[in-house]
């Protein structure tokens, strides 16, 4: 209101103060704040003119764009900018021809926006697209969303869609997720307005993948919109002939359901990847399919199969690791965890070198290393919150948990495991869940309440059940056994039962490690109950079985026990 009545010509200034020369009867006051910015704007005549064309480009616009856009001479261009400085409708920023303006406000902007008829607006927002390809090509490739916005609103939907996903590969390049989720999703939604043509789906199809890949990042492999995603594409591949594209959309829907711990359904699509790869001769696509029915095949507790498929290629380090430590080897399995590591670091993609840290994070769990643990752990959280990566700021901090707690800190450790587990089935996570539960019940029992830890435990075995993902399942049945105990020494006969349980399922297994770590467990427990030899004789020969990881936690404390039997 201030500046309406200084700019009405009513008041002067005369030695500090303002006074009136007209009457305040002929001053209308305006009904809105948008009535009252028009008022000023209406004044300002050729310069408004000006103003709504800036206002079109957006609350910053660069003098060189404006110039480009209006065909105004420059003296004619700057006299009117500088009533509009003048005015203090806008701000000037930089030197003439590099300078930039500012609108004052986005509501100003907003005003002389609004006050154009949309035929007008979107004309503007054409002619500014058209100049931008072709006076300022730099923006293809810096500001692509600014083309799509501009092409979006002119009402030309082939070319805004083209720009879309144009500016969400770009996002994507630069690991900037939640744009690239942005920019797809806006183009994604304007293809409902192009007819249906072969081009058209074949580029839907893309964008969709790519919009997958992206809502994995950010939101984690199982959610719902990520199924949802890869749905669609696979309907829209029907009608395409291109093994590639399909291949990457059913390595997506795989990721979906292995991560929901639908193991049958991933462990079909993996095995559909593996046929495409086989008809195309792709040696990547092989790595991929062989990486999709490996992993499957681990969490099924098929670890000897799931490692033919598993070491087929060094890509396939993160995840061969943990077979191998199943298998029976621990230092095999660790020197394929930090080829992981360093072959992460070198590809630089965050996404992918969280995978890697995660991943050896978990190997070094595996072989009760509490300090590696958490140091991987820590180094998971720290990149993935950076990123917002939430499915492995989760797992990141379960194993950090877990670590706290073989460290001494129990409470912390099971405080700290327990949000970790909230947090990942907040992500539509099922697999390895299994396994989180069981981090869980032994720090209940480090803790000293084995009572807590089997309430847990039986929830692990129930979902076991559930899902068929038996990777843990040895593990599983020893800690059971292990807590029993831990409740009341006299539950002997059910915690021998519950060591041989984990005995035989991991000797199915053919994974050597749980195998040790229970025979372990039994032999000790025999130990107790005065019979040595048993004892002896039922762990020597799997300790015997080893040639490596002789200095892991699990093979010394086999080896002290021995030589106490001996």
């Amino acid at each position: 209101m201030t500046k309406t009545i200084l700019e009405s010509g009513q008041l002067k200034a005369v030695d500090g103060h303002y006074e009136l020369v007209g009457s305040l009867r002929t001053l209308t006051i305006p009904a809105t704040l948008q009535d009252s910015l028009m008022a000023r704007l209406d004044r300002l005549v050729t310069a408004k003119g000006i103003a709504q064309l800036a206002a079109v480009i957006g609350r910053r616009f660069p003098y060189a764009l404006l110039h480009a856009v209006s065909q105004l001479n420059e003296a004619m261009l700057q006299h009117e900018l500088d009533r509009l400085v003048e005015a203090e409708i806008v701000y000037h920023r930089g030197v003439l021809p590099q300078a930039t303006y500012v609108f004052k406000h986005a509501l100003i902007q907003d005003a002389a926006y609004e006050s154009l008829l949309k035929s007008t607006r979107q004309y503007y927002h054409q002619r500014i697209a058209y100049v931008l390809e072709e006076q300022f090509p730099e923006t293809i490739v810096t500001q692509p969303e600014l083309i799509a916005h501009h092409y979006t609103e002119a009402g030309l939907t082939e070319q805004a869609v083209h720009y879309w996903h144009h500016a969400g590969q770009s996002a994507s390049e630069r690991s900037a997720h939640v744009e690239t989720v942005s920019h797809l999703r806006t183009g994604l939604a304007l293809f409902q307005t192009l007819p249906e043509t072969p081009a058209r789906t074949q580029r839907e199809v893309d964008m969709l993948i790519a919009l997958g890949t992206s809502l994995i990042a950010t939101q984690g492999f199982a959610a719902p919109e990520v199924g949802q995603t890869y749905m669609r594409a696979r309907q829209l591949c029907q009608d395409l002939a291109d093994p590639r594209q399909l291949f990457s959309v059913l390595r997506g829907l795989w990721n979906y359901y292995l991560v929901r711990a639908e193991l049958r359904t991933a462990l079909t699509l993996g095995e559909q990847l593996l046929t495409l790869s086989h008809q195309e001769q792709d040696s990547a696509m092989l790595s991929a399919a062989h990486r999709a029915v490996g992993t499957t095949l681990l969490s099924l507790g098929a670890a000897v199969d799931a490692s033919t498929h598993l070491t087929q290629d060094i890509a396939l380090y993160d995840l061969g690791a943990w077979g191998l430590w199943c298998m029976g080897y621990p230092d095999q399995a660790l020197v394929r965890s930090h080829e992981a590591v360093r072959l992460a670091q070198q590809l630089a993609y965050p996404f992918s070198f969280s995978f890697a840290l995660g991943s050896a994070a978990i190997v070094h769990q595996l072989r009760r290393e509490g300090r590696f643990t958490q140091e991987r752990a820590k180094a998971t959280i720290s990149l993935t919150k950076e990123q917002g990566f939430q499915f492995w700021i989760a797992l990141g901090s379960l194993l950090h948990g877990w670590a706290l707690a073989h460290d001494g800190q129990a409470q912390e450790g099971i405080a700290q495991i327990s949000q970790g587990l909230t947090a990942y089935h907040a992500t539509g996570a099922e697999i390895l869940r299994p396994y989180c539960l069981a981090l869980l019940a032994e720090a209940h029992g480090i803790l000293g309440v084995p009572e807590a830890g089997l309430v847990v435990l039986a929830e692990a075995l129930m979902l076991m059940d559930t899902t068929s993902e038996r990777w843990s399942e040895p593990e599983l049945y020893r800690l059971k056994g292990v807590l029993l105990l831990q409740q009341n020494p006299d539950n002997q006969a059910e915690v021998e039962h519950c060591f041989h349980q984990a005995i035989v399922v991991a000797q199915n297994q053919q994974a050597k490690s749980w195998e040790l770590r229970a025979a372990t467990s039994l032999a000790r427990l025999w130990q107790q109950q005065g019979k040595r030899q048993e004892a002896h004789d039922l762990l020597a020969p799997v300790y015997g079985w080893f040639t490596e990881g002789f200095d892991t936690a699990d093979l010394q404390d086999a080896k002290v026990l021995l030589d106490e039997l001996a």
